[in-house]
């Protein structure tokens, strides 16, 4: 009796030896089976040798003839196709392991991106299943064909597999965020909200409240670190018609930059359209819109106004510290932000006044 049998093997065993074994039993040969069956001789040799597919028909007949239900058939036709495939797995393709090779498999897997399989062909798997898609192919389309417009300096080289590592991670992380509707008009009145949390050191305060804060406008931000040769500070990209990703990586690890790079990529979103894919620290993309982003942003933290009055504060040959700390007092925003501004318009040296900026570091 074989009714109400399980079957879960650790080898890659054919419905077709379960039915040799049946046949022993009753001491029948294949051609008796094809007749009892309806099935041809060939078809029936085909079945035991793993070569035909045990069709819901196929499961019937040999229900009827040799005991079991039809489920136990279909069940046992399912875990051999989900072995063999597991075998072709495990010799992946040169090209798949040529595209591992692209990517940051060992940061992911510090960072708990992924899970650290040992097999390669596990690896392969849990990289394909982090991107979403189901082949090399896929992953080339989705994320190979639009980051190629872009380029980086030779200073910075990018590599496409750890740029597109960082901006999945980004889209996993946003996707997760509840978020209400784009109001674009809402969203450009809020920035001036958080302008004020610059002046905010601690990212465990402001870091919430600015996810928050953007979500309630249908902006959703993450803060995801970037792997090596992912020469990036930001990126925006719309999840939706209703939904846009702000995603920040850290880069510099000072205040000015993180909101410079923040600010920068909001007016992206406010004076942009909805299509385009954004990444700052990559080059390729309009220039006049990335200037215009960036006038934005410039602006936003310190008006044209009060940044004419940047050189007032020079009143020998050194800006001090004094004078930065009053007029980012005045303006609302931190010092490190005006320290930024002097260096980026080339009136004090990069070297000159970090100390008022705020320095961090991924937890």
């Amino acid at each position: 009796m074989i009714e109400g049998r399980t079957f879960n093997p650790d080898w890659i065993s054919p419905p077709g030896d379960t039915i040799e074994d049946l046949l022993e039993e009753r001491n029948w040969t294949q051609a008796e089976l094809a007749k009892r069956t309806g099935f041809t001789s060939k078809h029936v040799n085909e079945l035991v040798k793993g070569k035909a597919t045990l069709t819901p028909d196929a499961a019937r007949r040999l229900s009827s003839v040799l005991g079991a239900p039809v489920e136990f058939w279909l069940v046992r036709e399912a875990k051999y196709q989900a072995a063999l495939e597991r075998q072709r797995r495990e010799d992946i393709e040169p090209d798949e392991k040529e595209w591992l090779t692209q990517l940051p498999v060992s940061f992911m897997i510090k960072l708990g991106w992924i899970e650290n399989h040992r097999r390669l062909h596990e690896r392969f798997a849990a990289c394909l299943q982090f991107f979403g898609v189901a082949s090399v192919a896929a992953w080339q389309e989705r994320y190979a064909r639009p980051l190629a417009a872009f380029r980086a300096s030779g200073k910075h080289p990018k590599k496409l597999g750890a740029v597109a590592a960082w901006l999945r991670r980004g889209e996993l992380e946003t996707t997760a965020v509840r978020s209400e509707p784009f109001d674009k008009d809402g969203f450009r009145r809020a920035l001036g909200d958080l302008r004020a949390l610059t002046l905010e050191p601690d990212p465990k305060v402001f870091v919430p409240r600015l996810i928050t804060s953007c979500a309630a406008h249908g902006v959703a931000v993450s803060l995801v670190p970037a792997p090596g040769g992912c020469p990036v500070s930001g990126a925006t990209q719309w999840l939706s018609p209703e939904k846009a990703m702000l995603l920040l990586s850290l880069r510099h690890k000072t205040n000015d930059h993180l909101w410079f790079t923040f600010f920068h990529e909001a007016g992206h979103l406010i004076l942009h359209g909805k299509k385009m894919l954004r990444v700052e620290g990559l080059e390729g993309l309009d220039d006049a819109a990335e200037n215009e982003a960036n006038r934005f942003a410039g602006d936003l933290l310190i008006p044209e106004e009060a940044a004419k009055r940047l050189t007032a504060l020079r009143p020998g040959k050194e800006f001090s510290e004094a004078a930065v700390k009053s007029f980012a007092i005045e303006l609302g925003v931190a010092p490190g932000i005006v320290v930024g501004r002097l260096q980026n318009s080339g009136f004090v040296p990069w070297s000159h006044l970090n100390r008022l900026k705020v320095r961090y570091a991924w937890a």
